[in-house]
This record gives C-alpha cells, sequence and structure tokens, in this order.
C-alpha cells in the first residue's frame, strides 16, 4: 500500500494553494504524482423566468456559460502550472498532470477518485461558498478511497508527527488501515482517544499495540471527558504535540445526528488547522 497517485480537484478559490501544497508535499513523500483535474459544473436545465414559472436554458444563455466555464478552466491550468513552476528545484521531482474531467458536477469526482490513492480538498470555510462541503462529502463517501483535507493555510509539512484519534469504530479502524504509508514513514505516531467519545469496539490501548506489531512505535495518549466535545479536545492534543496529520475516521455517526447534535467530525471539519486524512 502506497499513496502514489494524488488528486486535486481544482477550482478557482483562496483554497487552492493549500490543497496544492498538500499534494505536493504527499507526492514528494511518496515520489508520486499530483494529478490536478478540473471538473466542470453541472449546466442549469433552467432559468427563472418569472415569479410565476421557470423557462428552459436559451442557446445564448448555454453558450455564454460554457464560455465562462473555458476562461475559468483556463485561469484554474495556469493556477497549477505556476505552482508546478514555482517548486522545480525543491527536492525530490514530483510528476504534475493536468486533466479536465469529462462529465460534470460532483459526482465525477466520486468516479475520479476511485483509481487515485488519495484525493486532496480544501477544508469548508464558514461563509465561503467554496470548498463546498457537499465536494468532501461526495468524494468520501462515492470514491472509496480516503481524503486528505488540506487546513486554509498551505501546510509547511505533512506526515512527520501523526495523531490517530481512535474511537473503536469500524471508520476509525478503515482511516487508520488506510494512513499505514503516512504511519510507516511517520517520525512519531501517538493514539489519542477521548474518554465518553467512543463506541463499542477495540480500546486505544489495542490499537497501539495492533501498530507496534506491525513496526510502528505509537504512543498512548487517553484524555478525560472535555466540556468542549472530543474534536476539540484531539485538535487541542494534536497542537501540542506539534502533529502535522491527523488521521480520524468520518462520520462514526450520521450526517444528520452530526448536523443536530454535533459531533467529533463535524468540528474537525470546521476547525481543523492541519491536514487530516479520514475515510468512512
Amino acid at each position: 500500500m502506497t499513496m502514489k497517485t494524488i488528486l486535486v480537484p481544482l477550482e478557482d478559490s483562496g483554497a487552492a494553494p493549500a490543497m496544492l501544497m498538500a499534494a505536493w508535499l504527499t507526492a514528494r513523500r511518496f515520489a508520486g504524482s499530483i494529478e490536478a483535474l478540473y471538473v466542470r459544473r453541472s449546466l442549469p436545465g433552467v432559468v427563472v423566468a418569472d415569479i410565476g414559472g421557470y423557462a428552459a436554458a436559451t442557446p445564448d444563455l448555454m453558450q455564454s456559460f460554457e464560455q465562462e466555464d473555458r476562461q475559468r478552466a483556463s485561469q484554474v491550468h495556469a493556477l497549477f502550472d505556476n505552482f508546478v513552476r514555482e517548486r522545480g528545484g525543491e527536492g525530490e521531482a514530483v510528476e504534475a498532470i493536468w486533466a479536465e474531467a469529462s462529465e460534470a458536477g460532483d459526482q465525477a469526482l466520486g468516479m475520479y477518485a476511485r483509481v487515485h490513492d488519495l484525493t486532496v480538498v480544501g477544508r469548508p470555510v464558514a461563509g465561503q461558498s467554496v470548498p463546498a462541503m457537499t465536494t468532501l462529502e461526495t468524494i468520501l463517501f462515492d470514491s472509496g478511497r480516503p481524503i486528505l483535507i488540506a487546513p486554509p493555510r498551505p501546510p509547511a509539512s505533512l506526515g512527520d508527527i501523526v495523531v490517530i484519534h481512535w474511537n473503536g469504530s469500524t471508520e476509525t479502524a478503515r482511516a487508520t488501515a488506510l494512513a499505514m504509508p503516512f504511519l510507516n514513514k511517520a517520525k512519531r505516531v501517538v493514539v489519542v482517544s477521548v474518554e465518553g467519545v467512543t463506541v463499542p469496539g477495540p480500546n486505544a490501548g489495542a490499537l497501539a499495540r495492533y501498530l507496534k506489531g506491525n513496526g510502528i512505535a505509537a504512543e498512548l495518549r487517553e484524555l478525560p471527558t472535555d466540556s468542549r466535545g472530543g474534536g476539540a479536545a484531539v485538535l487541542a492534543e494534536a497542537q501540542s504535540l506539534g502533529a502535522d496529520l491527523l488521521v480520524k475516521g468520518a462520520y462514526t455517526h450520521s450526517r444528520l445526528r452530526q448536523m443536530i447534535f454535533g459531533g467529533a467530525t463535524s468540528h474537525i471539519l470546521a476547525a481543523a488547522e492541519i491536514p487530516v486524512l479520514m475515510a468512512h
């Protein structure tokens, strides 16, 4: 298992520099490649005609929409080329590929991600329409592969000190297994659990023993119940350890429940300032 092929769905947004840097650091660590993918926006089938109803999109509107999309693709392509050019002399060579999806919309991302080891997305930020939570969740649930969520600011390092948020769940077991390439190369791996933020399953000590049996000298941190919630406690611990990667199973509880009551996944998606590797 490795992380050779890194997919980066790019759009013209403030998240692009952080996403590209996270992908670059990962590809350089594993001597892999980055594929930047531009996905066309879905063409609206109808437009509002008036208060009373809708009218079909006109040929002129469709032509204008397609022209804007081509311009947007060109701008994003230039952004990618500039990023790669600026890093041409930094360390090991990283193969960089530009691609444009033949399909439109988020569903295309879920399909393309199935044939890549990892997909890098931007962390949604309150008050900004992009990166969109729907994009992140589509890739998470449709690809069958892990995602790497880049923080708003470009990371300086990625994978030297790795924290695993263990809660005993199937989702976290899968995320940990998919993160093994990072764990094998990390300088330090710390398994963190929070009292009361678990589901029936093996405890954090069992995971630490499993990792040690696979040649990874994992440390164990068991935190007491935190009034701030499990997600906040884990992020605070990761910060205190100087971690530059968090491994987390996504949505042990349903998205609807987390939307209503909150949860560790929701908090980490809203507040993480370090890269987060997630799987469902």
